[in-house]
């Protein structure tokens, strides 16, 4: 089966109906309920609970306290490098912008301007520059860190659809990454400059949100909201936590032109965990 016919059923399935659904049940504190249905998720997926910080699945009060729960102190050392990885997941894409074109799978890209929601200005200080697209799956840590210290200067909520990001839906619908909703974090750096951080939500994502202003959605109001931030307002260091999804997704990273080089061991597919070496400053 096509890629493309694979995902066809996506097109017609109520996703904002099923996503809000899916919140409601995550956040429900059923008692034995609730922790049956982790359990039989731990299993199905193969979750590692020996990394929680409270690896007592009866203890979770909520599948949403479950699907963020922190991990243990040293879990996941930082690597001596210049940007480290965010998350925990595996590599979708990465490497260089075209012009302002980011690729997607075969077949298939988008723009940096679709990508932020439509700040023209923004997008070009990426022209030319590095991306890198990160999928994290259902058994993955989703807590999302900072590669690089930051200093916060503009969030964007991006309205959009609720596609699956997973990769046969990279692989067969356009322009995923700059169609679905998202929040657009956009950081400044003393050494690089800036650089973006995208938290892009999918099917049954029942919100997304940031150590700054906590759940950003829902409410999911239809267009795109937007937040500024004082120069030393939110200032966070490499390896802080910055945000977290209910529900597994996607990040997508953007630099400016020659600021990272990606370390040589990066692939397409690779799994990837937070904290690894990522890359350094771009000579």
């Amino acid at each position: 089966m096509s890629d493309r016919l694979a995902v066809l059923p996506q097109y017609l399935i109520p996703k904002q109906a099923i996503t809000l659904l899916a919140g409601k049940l995550a956040s429900a504190r059923a008692g034995g309920l609730t922790t049956s249905v982790i359990r039989w998720f731990v299993g199905r997926y193969g979750v590692n609970m020996a990394e929680a910080a409270n690896p007592d699945i009866a203890s979770y009060a909520s599948f949403n306290d479950f699907f963020t729960r922190p991990l243990k102190t040293g879990a996941r050392p930082l690597a001596d490098a210049d940007f480290i990885c965010p998350v925990d997941g595996a590599i979708s894409q990465f490497g260089r912008i075209d012009r302002d074109r980011i690729f997607q799978a075969k077949g298939h890209d988008y723009s940096t301007h679709a990508l932020v929601g439509g700040d023209r200005d923004l997008a070009i200080q990426f022209q030319d520059g590095e991306f890198a697209t990160l999928y994290l799956s259902p058994r993955d840590y989703h807590r999302i860190h900072m590669p690089c210290d930051g200093r916060l200067t503009r969030m964007i909520y991006v309205p959009g659809a609720l596609f699956s990001v997973n990769p046969t839906t990279a692989r067969g619908v356009p322009g995923l990454f700059a169609r679905n909703e998202r929040v657009v974090c956009v950081f400044e750096n003393d050494e690089i400059g800036p650089f973006v951080l995208v938290l892009v939500g999918a099917t049954i994502v029942g919100s997304m949100a940031t150590v700054w202003e906590g759940q950003i959605n829902p409410p999911r109001p239809g267009k795109i909201r937007e937040w500024d931030y004082a120069p030393g307002k939110v200032t966070l260091k490499k390896g802080d936590e910055m945000g977290r999804f209910l529900l597994g997704s996607t990040v997508v990273m953007l630099f400016p032109k020659k600021r990272i080089s990606f370390t040589p061991d990066w692939a397409p597919a690779r799994p990837i965990r937070m904290g690894e070496a990522m890359g350094s400053r771009a000579l």
